[in-house]
């Protein structure tokens, strides 16, 4: 059991958003699965149908996707959010995007009747015109929307980062300093894959965002930093497909982890990956996750 923003999660993993969120019912199978917590899907003002196939490849190194944001509008997933509050035993954490503070607040103010445990503000999706890292590499915006959401919401609040930035640490300053309550480093890192045979863009936007096992290494880098800078919790994500990628994420400064593309290989992956922390929890003779966190930057 660990203690993350005031929420108790029986271990350190969630359900990273745009993963098996897309309905109630699949977030509280994540959850009886064995996550920690559960992100819904992100979640806009309006009903968005998302880019053109295709919009998600396998590659060797990942997954490339843009999916541009579908989503029903939050007055269309409301339902659906009670449903996974109902029957979830675990956090659900209701993700949401706008174009502005203004648009952020209506998104959150609509979502509230079905008591989402915490908001996780989108700030970072790379492929959503006017979405998402359109505005979260704006240090002021990113305060300003903050704000406007932890005054109006009396849950916490984690706001997700992009790592498609100069200096990631600046945007996590700028989410503290609007009052959040910890952040989420990585969102996917920009990029692009073209078929040799025809000359075109594989993907119906032309350009996605990466996820899986080669932006692990940005995302470790991207939770040291912000670590080192803030006083509020990191919770990492970013090519998670072990424990021992999940021990690397907490050394760096993770309080939690989130899982997303690992899913694909089974969703059992939170329960082995929980199992793996404790078990390496007991052979090195800590008695919670609290003892690791951040132990790289003791060993400088």
């Amino acid at each position: 059991m660990i203690t993350l923003t005031g929420l108790k999660l029986k271990n350190p993993t969630i359900l990273a958003a745009g993963i098996m969120g897309t309905t109630g019912a699949s977030l509280v199978r994540m959850a009886n699965e064995g996550a920690g917590a559960v992100v819904t899907k992100s979640i806009g003002a309006e009903p968005k149908e998302g880019h053109p196939n295709p919009s998600m490849i396998q590659l060797e190194c990942g997954f490339l996707n843009a999916m541009g944001l579908p989503n029903p509008s939050y007055d269309g997933f409301l339902q659906e959010l009670e449903f996974a509050k109902n029957g979830s035993s675990v956090p659900v954490i209701a993700s949401i995007f706008g174009g502005d503070a203004d648009e952020f607040l209506r998104v959150a103010e609509g979502l509230s009747p079905a008591k989402p445990d915490a908001f996780e503000l989108n700030v970072s999706c790379p492929h959503a015109e006017g979405y998402g890292a359109m505005i979260g590499t704006d240090p002021y915006v990113v305060e300003e929307i903050t704000r406007a959401v932890c005054d109006s919401v009396d849950v916490p609040v984690w706001v997700k980062l992009t790592p498609n930035v100069t200096d990631i640490v600046a945007i996590g300053e700028a989410a503290e300093r609007g009052g959040a309550d910890g952040v989420v480093a990585i969102n996917t890192v920009r990029a692009m894959a073209i078929d040799i045979a025809t000359g075109y863009p594989i993907l119906g936007n032309r350009f996605g965002g990466l996820s899986g096992s080669a932006i692990r290494p940005i995302a470790v880098k991207c939770v040291y930093d912000l670590y080192a800078a803030l006083d509020i919790p990191v919770i990492g994500v970013g090519g998670v497909s072990g424990w021992q990628d999940a021990v690397e994420m907490i050394m760096a400064g993770a309080s939690a982890v989130q899982i997303g593309s690992a899913v694909s290989g089974g969703v059992g992956v939170f329960g082995t990956i929980a199992d793996g922390i404790d078990k390496y929890l007991d052979e090195n003779g800590y008695t919670g996750v609290e003892g690791i966190i951040g132990l790289a930057h003791e060993v400088i």
